[in-house]
């Protein structure tokens, strides 16, 4: 992995404030490190704010992750670069009521779709390139583990 300096404001975003440097599991621990976050917005604001901060954040991680990749010469994925790993979460835990265990189970299953990239998030994976590429498998993740959340919230 390339060495980074922390000073210029896409570098902080596309690491998630430094999250995505991690010598070990970058992604896990950018998912980490935007769970507070979005604790935070959620209590504040509800599932709408975080509805709006993911957006937000997608947008805000195609524009950088792809400013990034150009600086660093790279056209694939850096692991480097989580906050897709954040606006995925973020989607992940929407329908989830604010407390640990859905939390969690939120955290798990976005992890685990993330990481395996089954069906169609493999597909986005390796078919769509550049900054795109980047966002849409996790946010594809987020919205899998959204929904199947949901449904084991609701029947268990």
């Amino acid at each position: 992995m390339q060495k980074h300096k922390l000073n210029n404001w896409d570098i902080w975003l596309v690491t998630w404030f430094g999250a995505g440097l991690s010598p070990k599991a970058p992604g896990t621990m950018g998912s980490l490190a935007g769970l507070p976050f979005a604790v935070g917005i959620f209590y504040f604001a509800g599932w709408q704010g975080l509805l709006l901060a993911a957006i937000l954040v997608t947008i805000l991680g195609v524009m950088c992750s792809h400013h990034y990749m150009q600086r660093i010469g790279k056209t694939e994925d850096p692991q480097e670069i989580v906050i897709d790993e954040v606006a995925g979460l973020w989607i992940a835990l929407l329908p989830m009521p604010l407390d640990v265990p859905h939390y969690m189970l939120a955290f798990l299953l976005f992890r685990l779709f993330d990481i395996t990239k089954p069906s169609f998030i493999g597909w986005i994976d390796r078919e769509v390139k550049g900054a795109n590429g980047v966002m849409f498998d996790d946010v594809a993740a987020g919205i899998v583990a959204a929904i199947i959340g949901y449904v084991v919230t609701i029947y268990y």
